[in-house]
């Protein structure tokens, strides 16, 4: 319970260190606007031609008598239409991050500057074409994990009163794991942890990812809503994978140190070290 509330508080400085610097604010709304334009086209299209497509893809029902063809169809339109809308909250974080690639990683190091006992940030000797690779091919990697996760949820969805209840929460549970992986990566790829350590790194402090993710994964389901936390949510990642990697704030105290439990957790992980290598 204890990490839950941290992770909640992690998400809140994260909002209040972007609404101290206007200008960081101000940037990072672009890459959420591009983002979600381009998500809401998507949806519009899908909501205009999606029974056509269906009727295209299902040959086999044209010659269903009324009404069995018109509910078939209708229903698949509708898992279509809820597949997507769930798939663009899975995906949102991931598309953002990678449009607003460079203004990220400047605002992850800006904060790390802001609370490190000398002032500096590790830096990527990376060329920028470099970290855009490393970071679509890591988005990938977790979008299909997250994808597998989705379809999973969606087929138990229909599980009567469970499908209705437990699930979910579940689904906000996985999607804001999935969520804070995107966010942390910001950070954590500039220290050239890769991505199978910052895995092993999250999962050793669930339920710190989940009060910072899982929050987040329920606001992201109003749109514009998503667009304005995302500059925040990038700072507050980055305050949290201080704490994963047990690194000094401006207090000359570890961030990790604020809690026993973390630590125990990491110990009996097997963590090797605070870079995960």
């Amino acid at each position: 319970m204890r990490d839950l509330g941290a992770g909640f508080k992690y998400l809140l400085k994260g909002q209040r260190w972007v609404a101290r610097h206007g200008k960081q604010f101000g940037f990072g709304l672009l890459p959420g606007l591009i983002t979600l334009v381009l998500y809401a086209a998507a949806l519009v299209a899908l909501a205009l031609w999606g029974a056509d497509f269906v009727g295209w893809a299902t040959p086999f029902a044209d010659d269903w008598t009324s009404p069995w063809q018109g509910l078939f169809r209708g229903l698949l339109t509708a898992v279509l239409f809820a597949l997507a809308l769930l798939l663009s909250v899975i995906t949102f974080t991931a598309v953002t991050l990678l449009i607003g690639q460079p203004f990220y990683e400047s605002l992850s190091e800006k904060v790390d500057r802001d609370v490190s006992p000398d002032g500096t940030a590790p830096e990527s000797d990376l060329p920028l074409w470099r970290e855009l690779w490393i970071s679509a091919r890591d988005s990938l990697r977790v979008l299909v994990r997250a994808l597998c996760w989705g379809i999973l949820l969606f087929g138990l969805g229909f599980i009567p009163v469970l499908g209705q209840t437990a699930v979910p929460a579940i689904g906000f549970v996985v999607t804001g794991f999935f969520l804070t992986q995107e966010l942390t990566s910001v950070a954590l790829q500039r220290r050239s942890v890769e991505l199978r350590d910052r895995l092993a790194l999250l999962r050793a402090r669930k339920s710190l990812v989940w009060g910072f993710g899982t929050p987040l994964a329920v606001s992201f389901l109003v749109p514009f809503v998503a667009v304005f936390l995302m500059p925040g949510a990038v700072a507050g990642a980055t305050l949290m994978a201080r704490e994963l990697l047990g690194e000094e704030t401006e207090d000359g105290e570890r961030a990790a140190g604020e809690s026993a439990e973390g630590e125990t957790a990491e110990a009996e992980a097997g963590h090797p070290g605070p870079y995960g290598v």
